[in-house]
Parts: structure tokens; sequence; C-alpha cells
């Protein structure tokens, strides 16, 4: 089922794949899909300084692809995206090797993975998430997914079982006990906002494929509906039109991929055993093409995590992350068993 997040869940007794844990300089981090999105996320990732990032898109650059992914000049049409987009990332940091990489990331053998520490994949279909997440998780490689789908946008973080971090806190100050005739009189604690301290935490997290199918036939799951962003059940409609058509639902075909997102919406509420109500009728008008905006937001804080992650520094965001542009505002929940 799924709960609302606590940044800090503990679960410190699972056994989890040793790896020694490395600094955010010395980390290097492979980035899957230079749309408007991996550009935003590649940008931060650069400018935060890892010391390596590895992009790798075998697509070839369009028209389309141009207006929301500032990394590639606009008279590069007909390159791999990936390599258009090499000069400028590298300009933002030389201090960071970027390297471009132009094969499907489905044909990558396994050991292909093992060299990073944190993999980010976006554009990609829900079998490849879930294959690589496995793999990632078996070697303690920190994993993160992201898509922006119009005005929506989303991220999935998987840290692992075990995920250790600190966090700054206003240091507690203990006063000291005053002496008076009727006995010791004590005083209340303060927190001094001038002194902090580092308080060790440990968050854990699931696989995508759990966080994907949480069973909504049980009453505690359907109590919480009314909680639940429907960009959860959006995302499901997204990935099987992705499955089904090898795409993303595309402007020049609106009236067909519109009538097959509202069938797949009905088909996929169906088998959760919810309502299709779940998802308006008009949800179709606000899930084409990349927006840039939404890209920057998105963009923003999947960039941030990785950050977080990799310098262990401050509680993640487990494990989804939802940006709605049409309400200007995102949301952090959990899916998943707790």
């Amino acid at each position: 089922m799924h709960t609302n997040r606590s940044l800090a869940d503990f679960d410190p007794n699972k056994d989890q794949p040793h790896r020694q844990p490395v600094e955010l300089r010395g980390s290097r981090v492979l980035l899957v899909g230079l749309r408007g999105l991996g550009a935003e996320v590649a940008k931060n990732l650069i400018l935060a300084g890892v010391k390596g990032l590895t992009m790798l898109d075998h697509e070839l650059v369009t028209e389309e692809s141009c207006r929301a992914q500032f990394l590639i000049p606009v008279n590069n049409q007909g390159q791999n995206r990936a390599q258009a987009s090499l000069e400028r990332a590298q300009y933002l940091n030389p201090m960071v090797e970027v390297k471009a990489d132009t094969d499907r990331v489905e044909t990558k053998p396994d050991e292909f993975f093992l060299q990073f520490e944190a993999v980010c994949l976006t554009g990609c279909s829900r079998d490849l998430m879930v294959r690589v997440d496995q793999l990632c998780f078996q070697h303690n490689i920190k994993l993160f997914c992201g898509d922006v789908f119009g005005y929506h946008g989303y991220m999935f973080s998987d840290l692992g079982q075990e995920h250790n971090y600190v966090e700054e806190k206003p240091k507690v100050v203990k006063p000291k006990t005053e002496e008076s005739n009727d006995g010791p009189e004590a005083k209340k604690t303060k927190i001094d906002p001038n002194e902090t301290t580092m308080i060790k935490k440990t968050a854990c997290f699931c696989s995508l494929k759990l966080a994907l199918e949480v069973d909504w036939t049980n009453e505690k799951a359907k109590s919480s509906l009314k909680h639940t962003p429907v960009d959860y059940f959006l995302l499901h409609v997204l990935l099987k039109f992705r499955t089904d058509k090898g795409r993303d639902p595309h402007p020049e075909s609106f009236e067909a991929d519109a009538m097959l997102l509202r069938q797949i919406r009905d088909d996929v509420l169906e088998a959760m055993g919810l309502s299709s109500d779940l998802l308006p009728h008009d949800f179709v008008s606000y899930c084409f093409s990349e927006m840039a905006p939404v890209c920057a937001v998105v963009g923003g804080v999947l960039g941030q995590e990785v950050v977080k992650a990799l310098s262990q520094r401050d509680a993640p965001h487990k494990n989804f992350f939802f940006f709605d542009g049409m309400k200007g505002s995102g949301v952090v929940d959990y899916f998943g068993p707790k």
C-alpha cells in the first residue's frame, strides 16, 4: 500500500550487498535519455561536481527534441542526441569527465552498469527500468527514474534497503539546574539557532517493481485513495502506452493517441480494481510532449536527489515525487511495502 512519506524510515537489520560509500566528487553517474529532462539533470549534476557523467542516448536530434533541450545547438538536427549535447555539457564544468555513449541502453550488458555509483533513467520502458533497478539493488548502486509528459512529471528513487545519511539539526542546549531555598529548580531545554549538530539516520527503500504493484483491492489501500496523487495512476497509463507503442503520445497523432490513452486508462484501472473516474476524461489534453518549465522543475528535484544520495547529506525523497504543472505544485509520496 502507499503511505504519505516519512523522511526517515529505519530498518538497519536487513542485509545489503557491501559497497564502500563514495563521496560526490568521486562518484560516476550514468544518465540515460537526453531529451529535455535529461538535459536538466545533466546540467545539475555537472555543476554539482560529480567525478564523471556518462550520457547515454541512441536517438537522433529532431526539431521537437530541441524545444526543451538547451544542450543541443539548433543546427545539429540528425546527429546523435548524446553526442550533440557533449560540447555544451562539458563547458559547464571542465573538472567533470563528461562522456557521450550512442548505444541503445537495452543492448548494454549487466557489467556496464556496475561501473557507476548512481544510475538515472529517463524516457525508458517499464521493463527496462525494473531490470536495471533489480541489478542496481543487488550491487548497492543508487537508482533513479524520471519522465516528463506534458504538464506532468515524476521521479522515483531506490537507494536500497539501508541508505545512511546525516541531517543537520539545531543544537539543543540543556541549561544548568539552579538551586533555590525550595530545592533544585528545573529549566526547559532550549534550541540554539547559532549551533547545529549532525544526526545520523537511515532510510529504507523498495524496488520499482514493488512500488508499481500496490494491491488496491484491500480495504486499507482503498481507504487511502482520496489521499493518493492521481499522477501515480497517470504514470501507469503512460508507461503502458510506451510499452504498447514503443513511443510516447505525440501531438501529430493526437486524436488516435488520445483515444488509445483513454482505453489504456480504462484497462489499467480496471485491472487494479479501481474506477476509471480516478483519471478524468480530459487528462489526455495535458500529457503530450515535454514542456521546458516542467523539465526544469523535475530535473531540479531529480538532480538534487542524486546529489543528496551520493553525498549522504539530508533526508532523501522517499520514493516518488510527482509534479503537476497545471497546479504548479509537487508532492512526495511513498508507494510499496512498509
